[in-house]
């Protein structure tokens, strides 16, 4: 009996997604395991594993269609055995007549119409299977970054040749790859007096951000609250660190000691690890600190859990695969969704200072700048040292500004003096 593949609910949250894109073909042979198609959810595009084997007789739902809810058959599956061209439709041929009850057992069936499949079970030796022809740009192994950024540039990925394991297009291949038109943006009509410009289908991705960042600043009145930060003593610990941890390979960068202060930080003023639920708080125990990473097309926020209970070196390596795994859009669910604070570093490019926008239903978000040599007052007296500047943003229904200030003062005396975040 064919098999229905339906549009997953890849998160406990999904109600729809699009269909990015076809990893195989009417006629493929699958087995479990196998990767059919990428899903494009509203945080990244995931990918859709064979559960049975067979071959995939009909796709119903054409790649790159939108809106396609949780649930809607996307194609169809056929057993071993079952004619492919026959598995198209899970109804009966309503011409074939059934047999008679009583002679059910004993009564041969009767040849079937040239135009009709066998009602009878498969033939001891079934005709061969359908071997399709590869043909060119087909099964293209490519890595779903790849796969994103090629769409975003109109690149066609079945004239390249991989560098990755097994040939497969990563994204280093995309990198050196000119521009072409996609199918994505379409040259708008220009009127007279009008500047030239393309017009650019939203992902998923970016209509949820719009909706939750409209969401966010519409509804949540946020209170803002900046200090400066001396940073010498942290960096001078992280390089001792970094020097007793190289025999295991692993670096720590600002940002992981970074996580671990917010962490303690909430922790020690548990007034800020509230969620905002309408006629409830929602307190928390324990702080998972949400990252804000880019990716391509957008921004994702993976979590790590218990931060507070973490060594450092413990968040560093964890961020290092979080990290990774978002930028190829293989986080699951549970490693984005959630977290109750958020902590937003761009530094790395140079801005001094920021004000995020809450990540709802979290209570505050702190964004950090860059750290920089500045004159600063140490022990009375001017000297040069290396600061940076942290905003706090607040939700002002469930945070007070004294309980915001707290938390501040909390997290710059744990970067000031890093080793009480350590002990």
């Amino acid at each position: 009996m064919p098999i229905e593949l339906k549009m997953p609910a890849l998160s406990p949250t999904m109600e729809e997604g699009s269909l990015a894109k076809w990893l195989v073909k009417e006629g493929d042979e699958v087995s479990s395991g196998d990767i059919l198609a990428e899903i494009e959810t509203d945080k990244a595009t995931m990918e859709f594993e064979a559960v049975d084997e067979g071959t995939i007789a009909k796709i119903l739902v054409a790649e790159g269609t939108d809106g396609v809810k949780v649930g809607t058959p996307i194609a169809i599956l056929a057993g071993e055995g079952e004619d492919v061209n026959a598995a198209g439709s899970a109804k009966p041929d309503a011409k074939a007549e059934a047999p008679k009850p009583e002679a059910k057992a004993a009564a041969p069936q009767p040849a079937p119409k040239p135009d009709e499949a066998p009602r009878s079970a498969p033939d001891p030796k079934p005709a061969p299977k359908a071997q399709p022809q590869p043909k060119e740009g087909e099964r293209i192994k490519a890595s779903p970054l790849a796969r994103r950024i090629a769409e975003a540039k109109g690149v066609d990925l079945s004239s390249m040749q991989g560098s990755g394991p097994g040939g497969r297009i990563v994204k280093a291949d995309l990198e050196k790859a000119p521009a072409a038109p996609t199918a994505r943006t379409a040259a708008a009509q220009v009127e007279p007096g009008e500047i030239p410009h393309e017009i650019v289908k939203l992902s998923n991705m970016r209509k949820t951000i719009a909706r939750r960042l409209t969401e966010a600043k519409q509804t949540i009145p946020h209170i803002y609250l900046t200090v400066d930060i001396q940073l010498d003593a942290l960096l001078k610990l992280r390089s001792e660190l970094n020097a007793g941890l190289a025999a295991r390979n692993i670096k720590l960068s600002v940002n992981d000691l970074l996580i671990k202060a917010l962490a303690a930080a909430l922790i020690e003023v548990p007034e800020c690890n509230v969620s905002f639920a309408g006629d409830t708080l929602l307190k928390y125990s324990r702080a998972d600190i949400s990252v804000a990473v880019s990716i391509p097309g957008g921004l994702i926020t993976p979590i790590v859990a218990d931060a507070n209970g973490k060594s450092v070196s413990a968040i560093s390596t964890e961020m290092k695969d979080l990290a990774a795994r978002a930028k190829e859009g293989k986080l699951q669910p549970h490693e984005y969704q959630g977290g109750t604070a958020s902590i937003s570093n761009m530094g790395m490019y140079g801005i001094k200072a920021f004000d995020a926008v809450i990540n709802p239903p979290q209570g505050m978000i702190m964004a950090v700048g860059a750290g920089e040599k500045r004159p600063y007052v140490i022990n009375d007296s001017l000297q040069i040292a290396t600061v940076m500047s942290a905003t706090g943003s607040f939700d002002h229904r469930a945070i007070d500004g004294a309980d915001g200030a707290r938390l501040m003062q909390a997290f710059k005396r744990l970067v000031e003096n890093p080793l009480g975040m350590l002990a």
